[in-house]
This record gives C-alpha cells, structure tokens and sequence, in this order.
C-alpha cells in the first residue's frame, strides 16, 4: 500500500468477516474499470479465504488479474490449511498457509503465477511464471521475503503486457504473451 500512496495509484481496502458480503461492495467501486487486480486478495484471516463467485465475474463483465504466490496448477489455494494447518506470526508478514506448506515441502524452486480469474479456483489462463531457487540455506523468512519479491516481479510483468495488449487468450484455457 505504501507504494501506492507513493505513486498516488488510488485504491481501496476491504475488511472481510463472514456476516459481510464484500462482493456488491467491490462491485460498487469498480463499475467504472477497465480490469481488475486482486493483490493480496485471498490472504488468510483468521480461517476465513474470500473466493470472487461466479455471479461477481459475470457481473463484473471484465478482466480480473490475480497473482498467486506458487508455480500453479501446484499449491492452489483451495483449502490451505488443510495442505499445512496453522499460521506463523513474523515481524511485519503473516506467513501464509501455502508459503509454509512450499517451505516444509522442501521445495527447491519458488514460483508465483499471475493469472486470469475465473469460477475453477486458481484455475484460469495464465499470463506470467516466474521462479527462484532456494536452498537449505534459505530460512522460513528469506523464503517469504523471496516469494513476496517474485509474486510483485511477476504481477508488474502481468500487469505491464495486458496494458500493451500483449496478451491473447489462445485455446480453452490459455494465453500467448509476445
């Protein structure tokens, strides 16, 4: 957010709890868009993970973004805390459930995926990939500061080639970036 600020990008934060449908709220404040980013949009909090319905993507009627922090179609974010079971507390990050299952997993490549939000869960058209390799030497908070560097990489190089019109959709589930 500090970099938004920064550059004067307007933007606008939403608080999720169960009781609050936040979709008519994002509606409302983005009719007037060309696209959307979800940056940060699923984070866990307090056991609770936010899905865009099918109902919002037709309503909305455009292209939504999403940046996910692993090389998908692995670790998608269906049910995280069943693929890890709980979260870690870390000065200034909340480590999240698929960033500790990658590190525990031993993985030697991290990776993040911007891609085009549909209904299949992390299941749409990829636009960007990018990895880095990690090692034994890497602790859980270089992994995180490692991943959170790819997945801004990876959605500015997304976000840049929409922009240029230099991504078309190709196939039932695909993309060709040029």
């Amino acid at each position: 957010m500090r970099f938004l600020e920064r550059h004067e990008i307007p933007y606008h934060y939403l608080s999720k709890s169960k009781e609050k449908n936040v979709e008519d709220e994002i509606l409302g404040l983005v009719e007037d868009t060309d696209f959307l980013v979800l940056a940060r949009y699923m984070q866990v909090n307090v056991f609770l993970v936010v899905v865009l319905s099918g109902n919002f993507l037709k309503r909305y009627g455009k292209d939504v973004i999403n940046i996910h922090h692993g090389l998908l179609p692995s670790f998608k974010g269906g049910n995280p805390s069943r693929q890890a079971g709980s979260v870690f507390q870390f000065p200034n990050y909340v480590l999240s459930f698929l960033c500790f299952y990658a590190f525990e997993a031993g993985v030697k490549l991290i990776g993040a995926t911007t891609h085009f939000v549909t209904e299949d869960l992390d299941g749409g058209p990829i636009i960007e990939q990018m990895v880095e390799r990690v090692s034994h030497k890497d602790n859980l908070l270089s992994f995180i500061q490692k991943s959170e560097n790819l997945e801004k990489q990876c959605l500015m190089k997304a976000i840049k080639s929409y922009c240029e019109l230099r991504v078309l959709p190709y196939q039932h589930n695909r993309t060709v970036v040029f």
